[in-house]
């Protein structure tokens, strides 16, 4: 990430790019692309050799395998080996992109995350209109595994930063950490290291056969106990070499380490690379105590829980009655046919081609208090979403051509009243474009907010009509 990368802002692709190579588990020979993407389209995957070319989101809930690996699966279709990519497109800033797979499985190339950093800045970082939010947390959040012996902690901070520990009680490796202080520290120190498993496993995968994309070059293999020369030359026929040996520091045959602490710093990655499943860039101190894929992925599901429970509070808009409104009450009802007593907008604070926001102030001189109730006034929850709608009808017509429109009530999905609309309460109205408009069709999603509370929610279609 260079210094004139804005972290508060969308980032995408400036071009698509491929690589190929082998599935580490599979061993089946895989084209992978990496696309450009609209803003809030998130990290998807593409298996474009399946019938209906299926996509599945980079998403914990559609985890179902950790065993060797982070597996993604809808259906049918699944995508395995996700996390060193994921890191990759994380580490390097990137928010929106489409990773079209013709095979079940990332390639491994050198089982660490450089070489798909080298292919992103090929590609170009594009930075993009759409602003980026980041979700801080406000407590400590815990996940602990008796079984496993794993700890892992996410405390409140003002950037991402993540420590990881690991002891396998090991001569070889020792009890390890690592640390990374900043994102931007993610290509240099971590991106460069490589996966790694111990003899022991290797055998037990290569019995399997469930390492058929296995190289001596792709992970580091730790020996932590005498090997005979039997196992040599079985080795050395799995990996199709002529001969392994065994260097004095306990690992196979390999390259020098990168870093005395690559093991440890290859943990790191994969946290970063399972914690992109989230789905939401998060601010946040993470500490994990012997991670691993599964509790990295039930550790992504708490911390997604805690975002969508607190989520509301992130999303209230905030109304400063002192600024002037970009749409005034004369401008309101040149736009829409709506007049009293059922104009139920004020005015317009807020608005771009995705969202709008509205003001409705709530007054004891409202017409329908003097029957909705006259002791107890409240506010209608169905004039609550008229006036959801009505926002909406804005939106919606600003994005149309030249020429005078009028909007319709389709459809009313998901309604929620959360608490009383009453005297003196200035409602907030804010309405999101779900998708691209259709055909005239607007899907919106509406929230009424209240004092810093939601209200009101409720998902909406409208059809906007011109008028002849």
């Amino acid at each position: 990430m260079d210094i004139h990368f804005n972290s508060d802002k969308q980032h995408t692709l400036s071009s698509a790019v491929s690589i190929s190579g082998t599935g580490l588990h599979t061993g089946v020979l895989v084209d992978m692309s990496l696309k450009p993407a609209n803003p809030g389209f998130g990290i998807q995957f593409q298996r474009i050799d399946l019938p209906n070319q299926p996509i599945i989101k980079a998403d914990c809930d559609l985890v179902t395998d950790t065993s060797r690996g982070t597996t993604l699966q809808i259906g049918e279709a699944k995508v395995s080996t996700v996390e060193h990519i994921l890191a990759a497109l994380v580490g390097m800033g990137v928010d929106n992109c489409l990773i079209e797979l013709n095979g079940p499985e990332v390639p491994i190339i050198d089982g660490s995350s450089e070489p798909f950093v080298e292919l992103i800045e090929e590609a170009g970082v594009f930075e993009q209109e759409a602003a980026k939010a980041w979700y801080s947390i406000d407590e400590n959040i815990y996940l602990y595994d008796e079984k496993k012996r794993v700890e892992m902690v996410a405390m409140p901070a003002m950037e991402y930063q993540i420590t990881t520990l690991i002891d396998f009680n090991s001569p070889v490796l020792g009890t390890q950490h690592a640390g990374l202080k900043s994102i931007k520290d993610f290509k240099t120190e971590i991106a460069p290291c490589r996966t790694f498993c111990f003899l022991h496993e290797l055998e037990m995968l290569l019995d399997n056969d469930l390492i058929k994309g296995g190289d001596i070059n792709n992970a580091i293999v730790v020996v932590d106990k005498p090997v005979t020369e039997e196992e040599m030359k079985r080795l050395a026929k799995a990996f199709k070499r002529e001969k392994v040996e065994i260097k004095s520091e306990g690992y196979l045959n390999n390259l020098e380490l990168r870093f005395s602490n690559e093991p440890a710093r290859h943990k790191l990655l994969d946290v970063v690379g399972d914690l992109a499943l989230i789905g939401y860039p998060i601010k946040a101190r993470i500490i994990a105590n012997r991670p691993g894929h599964s509790t990295n992925v039930e550790f992504a599901k708490k911390i997604k829980q805690y975002i969508k429970k607190n989520k509301h509070v992130k999303d209230v808009p905030v109304y400063d009655p002192t600024l002037p409104p970009v749409f005034n009450l004369q401008k309101i009802e040149k736009t829409l046919p709506h007049r009293f007593p059922f104009l139920l907008v004020d005015k317009i604070v807020e608005l771009t081609d995705k969202h709008i926001v509205g003001i409705k102030n709530v007054t004891f001189n409202e017409w329908f208090f003097q029957g909705h109730f006259p002791s107890n006034p409240v506010m209608p929850g169905v004039l609550q979403i008229e006036a959801l709608a009505q926002t909406g009808g804005i939106l919606c017509i600003n994005a149309m051509s030249e020429g005078e429109y009028d909007t319709y009530f389709l459809k009313i999905d998901n309604c929620k009243f959360k608490m009383k609309v009453v005297p003196g309460d200035t409602m907030i109205l804010k309405m999101e474009l779900a998708g691209p408009i259709r055909r005239g069709i607007c899907e919106m999603r509406g929230t009424v907010y209240v004092g810093g509370k939601v209200a009101t929610e409720a998902d909406l279609v409208a059809q906007v009509v011109k008028r002849s």
